[in-house]
């Protein structure tokens, strides 16, 4: 699905780009850039935290994509 924001023809550019590309390189692009969201993330929660530590951070970020009871059970965290 094209972004409103992207011309038809910008478009067509990534998709054949992203058809050129192998399997390999498409899951190692979405890696990278699923490692770029959370180091994104993190620098946002420690502006946001400045006193937290890493741990803190770190579920933190885990509380943005985990459920509640799972972070409670797993590291026995409420989200304080």
């Amino acid at each position: 699905m094209r972004p409103r924001d992207t011309s038809e023809e910008a478009w067509k550019l990534v998709e054949d780009g992203l058809r050129r590309m192998t399997p390999a390189e498409r899951v190692g692009r979405a890696v990278s850039l699923t490692v770029l969201t959370h180091a994104l993330a993190l620098a946002q929660i420690r502006r946001t935290h400045p006193d937290d530590d890493e741990r803190r951070c770190r579920l933190r970020l885990a509380a943005r994509m985990t459920d509640p009871a799972t972070l409670r059970a797993a590291f026995g965290w409420t989200g304080d």
